[in-house]
């Protein structure tokens, strides 16, 4: 059995074991296996850090949160049908970290049609802040904030030219209005501007237009393994433009999977520096991690751990028996909760959460840097 099918073998019997015992049900699906799993199951380490700290200190009001987590394999169509099992069959009081912006999007009428909040998905599609999505609640900034942020780092380095390799679905699209945003405000033009197929990555046609453009950059708005194999594509062809992704790639998983292109990827974060305990909730993290026996925490692990305190909030607020109406009624009311250095707000006409981003490159040690 290889190390994914025992990864998803383990999420099915834990799922079943959690029916039985379960007080509060919170349900998650993500892609544990294909292309993005390494991340995934990083921001899934990272919210169990802290349910689980919540849960040794007898949980919440009282009952302990159980999250039942189904593996999708990153494929829309599936995870609408694991978010109907869980919302319709398994009767969670929530959804949580779903992965992917079709993914998400796909599942929205599931939401509106039941009243069940979604809290942290884990992509930064503006199609979930604008207009507002009644039952979503985002925690982690959009694309479109960390690509322009991108592009105007590279401007103020000197780089002027500047191309774009994207997934050809709504993910990729929205990071490309992003980066268009920030190429429009410094008066460029893209040096190359390319989308593929994302469930059938081809760079053989791409890389050749991307070194035949020296570009000096390229920004690639695209999931985990396709990242990997643009990166060595256009290795192949000679380009030796700067490479940047952005916070959807920021997990340990991804730098290894990377091996020798990885030593100078620019990474986008949309949580603080995983190694800065100036800020009190990596603090928290690293502290939880240690005692657990793990070494070090990951920006990714950061994400699950922040949508983790704000799900955990909006059930303490939703009192001693939450349901999917109160649950909904105590996020809205949220308002500057601090969860650890950082505040998130919502009201009933916003629900974006975060707004902060930065940039990690990742260094000789394969560690990101800020």
């Amino acid at each position: 059995m290889t190390a994914s099918k025992r990864w998803c073998a383990a999420l099915a019997m834990a799922a079943l074991s959690q029916l039985g015992q379960a007080q509060i049900l919170v349900g998650q699906t993500a892609g544990f296996s294909g292309p993005v799993g390494a991340g995934v199951k990083e921001t899934t380490e990272g919210a169990k850090l802290y349910i689980d700290a919540v849960n040794a200190k007898g949980g919440v009001n009282g009952q302990k949160i159980e999250l039942v987590s189904l593996d999708d394999k990153f494929e829309p169509k599936l995870a609408a049908e694991n978010a109907r099992k869980l919302v319709e069959e398994q009767n969670v009081v929530a959804l949580f970290l779903t992965r992917g912006t079709p993914h998400t999007e796909g599942i929205i009428p599931l939401l509106d049609k039941h009243g069940v909040p979604l809290v942290g998905p884990s992509t930064g599609a503006m199609v979930l802040h604008q207009p507002v999505r009644k039952h979503v609640f985002n925690v982690r900034a959009t694309y479109q904030r960390e690509a322009e942020k991108a592009v105007t780092h590279l401007h103020s380095m000197g780089i002027t030219r500047i191309g774009i390799v994207y997934a050809d679905d709504s993910f990729g699209a929205d990071g490309v209005m992003g980066a268009q945003k920030g190429l429009t405000t410094a008066k460029l033009q893209p040096a190359v501007l390319e989308k593929f197929d994302r469930s059938k990555p081809d760079f053989a046609p791409i890389a050749p237009k991307v070194y035949q453009s020296n570009a000096q950059a390229v920004i690639m708005v695209a999931s985990g393994q396709a990242v990997v194999d643009g990166v060595k594509a256009f290795r192949a062809a000679g380009s030796t433009a700067q490479i940047v992704t952005l916070s959807n790639n920021a997990s340990g998983g991804f730098v290894k999977s990377l091996g020798d292109n990885a030593r100078g990827v620019i990474v986008t974060q949309v949580f603080p520096y995983e190694r800065s305990i100036a800020f009190p909730m990596v603090k928290e993290a690293q502290e939880l991690a240690k005692a657990k026996g793990q070494s070090e925490v990951s920006p990714a692990m950061l994400e699950g751990f922040a949508a983790a305190k704000v799900l955990v909030e909006g059930l303490r607020r939703a009192g001693a028996k939450p349901t999917r109406e109160k649950l909904q009624a105590a996020l809205e009311g949220l308002r500057k909760l601090d969860i650890g250095g950082l505040e998130v707000s919502y009201t009933p006409e916003d629900h974006t959460g975060l707004d902060f981003a930065d940039l990690s490159i990742i260094g000789t040690d394969g560690k990101f840097k800020r």
